[in-house]
C-alpha cells in the first residue's frame, strides 16, 4: 500500500493576506478557495511541481497562527530560489550547509557547500504568521 502526503494545513491570522503571500510571493498555485458559509473557508494552494498542497482558512484547525515550523520545500538550485522569492519580496535566510557533512551532528556554517551536495546546503524563510519553510537543494546540476 502506497501512503501519499497530500495536504499540510497552516494556521493563519489572516487568509486573504497568506493567500497573497503564497500566490504572488511564494509562486505557489492556487487549487482552492471554498468559502460555502461564514465560518467556513479553505484556500489550497500547491508549490510548483509538487505532489503535496498546503492549506489555510477558516474553521480548519485549531492551530496557533504561525504555528508550523521547519516545513521543507526541496529545489534543484538553491541559488535560484533564494532569488527568485528575494525578488518578489520575500524576506529569505542566508544559505547555510551542514557542517562536516560526513558526521553531521545537527551543526551548521554558513553558505553554501562547495560540491553542491544533496541536503547539504538550505535557507529559511517564514510566511507573514510566522510558520517557517526549510529549502534544501537536492538534485543540483552545475
Amino acid at each position: 500500500m502506497n501512503w501519499a502526503l497530500e495536504v499540510l494545513t497552516l494556521a493563519v491570522g489572516d487568509v486573504d493576506k497568506s493567500l497573497k503571500f503564497y500566490t504572488d510571493q511564494v509562486g505557489f498555485s492556487l487549487d482552492v478557495d471554498y468559502h460555502p458559509q461564514d465560518g467556513y473557508r479553505v484556500v489550497q494552494l500547491t508549490p510548483p511541481g509538487s505532489a503535496c498542497s498546503v492549506q489555510f482558512g477558516t474553521g480548519l484547525t485549531d492551530a496557533a497562527p504561525g504555528s508550523a515550523r521547519t516545513t521543507y520545500l526541496v529545489v534543484t538550485d538553491l541559488e535560484a530560489a533564494r532569488s527568485e522569492l528575494s525578488g518578489r519580496g520575500v524576506p529569505v535566510g542566508d544559505f547555510r550547509r551542514k557542517a562536516n557533512l560526513a558526521d553531521w551532528q545537527g551543526d551548521w556554517a554558513p553558505g553554501l557547500d562547495a560540491d553542491r551536495r544533496d541536503y547539504a546546503s538550505a535557507f529559511d524563510f517564514a510566511d507573514p504568521d510566522g510558520n517557517t519553510w526549510v529549502v534544501q537543494e537536492i538534485g543540483y546540476r552545475a
